[in-house]
C-alpha cells in the first residue's frame, strides 16, 4: 500500500480536503514530493525547507513536516517552479525534488494540467487524480544540492519601534526609521 509520509493515501487525501478546502492535484503531487524528499534527506537532526512556489506546495509541506511558514523553517522563494528542497539547516546539504516535464509524457492528463494545456473546465479531474495516484513519485526528479549560504543565516532579532505615523509597533534593524514600512509608502490597502 502506498503511503505519503506516515499517512495512508486516503488519510492524506482527507487531510488535504480539511486543510486546503478541496482535493487539489498540486497538493496530492506535493505529498509525493515531500515524501520523496523526507526519505532522501541528509542524515540530520534539524532541517528546513525551501519551496519555490507559493501555490499548493507550501500546504503539502506544512501538512507533512514540522516546517511551516510561521515557525520560519519553511522559506517560500516564489520563482514559479513546482519544487522543494529539504536541507540540513546548518550546512545547507539537501535534496531538491521537482516535477520532471519529460516524465510527464507518460501521463497525459497530468501533463495537460501541469502545463495548462487544457482549461480547468476542460480537464477530467477524476482521470487527473487517478493518474497522480498511479504515477506517485515516477514523475519526479530528485537531486542532491547545497543551499546558498545566505539562505542559511537566521534572521537576527530586530528591535521593536513604535511608528510615528500610525502608532503601531514594528520590527526594524534601523533605529533611525521612525515610520513602519506601510507608513513609509508600502501599499497594503487603497
Amino acid at each position: 500500500m502506498k503511503t505519503i509520509c506516515e499517512y495512508t493515501i486516503d488519510e492524506y487525501k482527507e487531510r488535504i480536503e480539511k486543510f486546503h478546502g478541496h482535493l487539489a492535484p498540486g497538493l496530492l503531487i506535493g505529498g509525493f514530493m515531500v515524501d520523496l524528499a523526507v526519505k532522501n534527506k541528509p542524515d540530520c537532526e534539524f532541517y528546513d525547507v525551501i519551496c519555490e512556489t507559493a501555490k499548493c506546495l507550501p500546504d503539502a509541506i506544512q501538512l507533512l513536516t514540522p516546517c511551516t511558514y510561521g515557525n520560519g523553517w519553511m522559506k517560500v522563494i516564489n520563482v514559479g517552479r513546482f519544487a522543494i528542497t529539504l536541507f540540513d539547516k546548518y550546512n545547507g546539504r539537501g535534496i531538491r525534488v521537482s516535477i520532471s516535464t519529460e516524465k510527464l509524457n507518460n501521463y497525459k492528463e497530468i501533463r495537460n494540467w501541469f502545463l495548462k494545456l487544457k482549461k480547468k473546465d476542460e480537464q477530467d479531474k477524476d482521470l487527473l487524480i487517478r493518474e497522480i495516484m498511479e504515477a506517485g513519485t515516477n514523475i519526479l526528479d530528485a537531486k542532491e544540492v547545497t543551499v546558498a549560504a545566505e539562505l542559511l543565516d537566521k534572521a537576527k532579532s530586530k528591535k521593536i519601534y513604535i511608528c510615528s505615523g500610525c502608532g503601531e509597533a514594528f520590527p526594524s534593524e534601523d533605529d533611525r526609521s521612525a515610520l513602519c514600512p506601510a507608513c513609509n509608502g508600502e501599499k497594503l490597502y487603497k
